[in-house]
């Protein structure tokens, strides 16, 4: 478990998916991102980028550095063809990562077992690649939703569950996060699994919430960016004032 806020900001930039997800992004917004994935504290876990945008971020970001897009995005509406769409283009342009939103309202609705195809299709078109399963935990809302919305996703060979798009009025909580790393934890593949949290990320202090929550339920070992993310637009900037000495505020209090 990192130690001092300095500690944090440097596990928390090593496990950040710097995400540029706006309507208008454009290639110049692409390429500033990239830019700023390898700065002078050290390099981001991934850069996490429209569809479209994925082969330009390959180009400017040559291997080992990740790639990350999403799909079925932000709506997650119940259409495994969009969602297969989306990961071609990703598996296109050279991507490593896919960053799928349940089908969260047809789910709540009753309508299981077709999100449960749904993203078992996209495991199927994305056999190299790893799969961040997006429940929205905010609009699920209740602890029994959340856990089986998690078992579904670790059911069907998800890699990583995540918390939230960003996109809707409640994104990641502590409360939420608890209940999904106790589900990975009660895992058969555990030891292998990992957990994002994205959505209202925007301080050390924010970031090290989570960080202590991956410790707590999966140990210690799974603070690496193999098993640990946090999605983030504006968290760099304090990562980055943090390591460079300027003083930090607490945490946002979004949640």
């Amino acid at each position: 478990m990192p130690g001092t806020l300095a500690d944090s900001a440097r596990l928390a930039l090593s496990c950040l998916d710097l995400t540029s997800l706006n309507d208008n992004d454009s290639a110049a917004d692409i390429e500033r991102l990239c830019e700023r994935a390898r700065g002078a504290h050290g390099s981001v876990a991934a850069v996490c980028v429209w569809p479209r945008f994925v082969a330009q971020a390959r180009a400017l970001l040559p291997r080992p550095a990740r790639i990350a897009a999403v799909a079925n995005f932000p709506d997650g509406a119940l259409d495994t063809d969009r969602a297969l769409r989306d990961v071609a283009t990703i598996a296109a342009g050279e991507g490593d990562e896919v960053d799928l939103v349940l089908p969260w309202r047809a789910w709540l609705a009753g309508e299981r077992q077709a999100c449960a195809a749904l993203v078992a299709a996209v495991r199927r078109a994305a056999p190299g690649m790893t799969l961040k399963l997006i429940i929205e935990s905010g609009e699920l809302k209740a602890p029994e939703l959340i856990r089986a919305a998690s078992r579904l996703g670790l059911d069907e060979g998800v890699d990583f569950l995540k918390t939230s798009t960003g996109k809707r009025p409640v994104s990641a909580t502590p409360d939420a996060a608890s209940v999904m790393l106790d589900t990975i934890a009660r895992d058969a593949r555990a030891s292998t699994l990992g957990f994002k949290a994205a959505g209202g990320i925007r301080r050390v202090a924010d970031a090290a919430l989570y960080l202590d929550l991956v410790a707590e339920h999966l140990g210690a070992a799974a603070l690496t960016p193999q098993r640990c993310r946090l999605g983030a637009s504006s968290l760099l900037d304090d990562i980055e004032a943090v390591l460079g000495g300027s003083a930090a505020a607490g945490p946002s209090g979004d949640y």
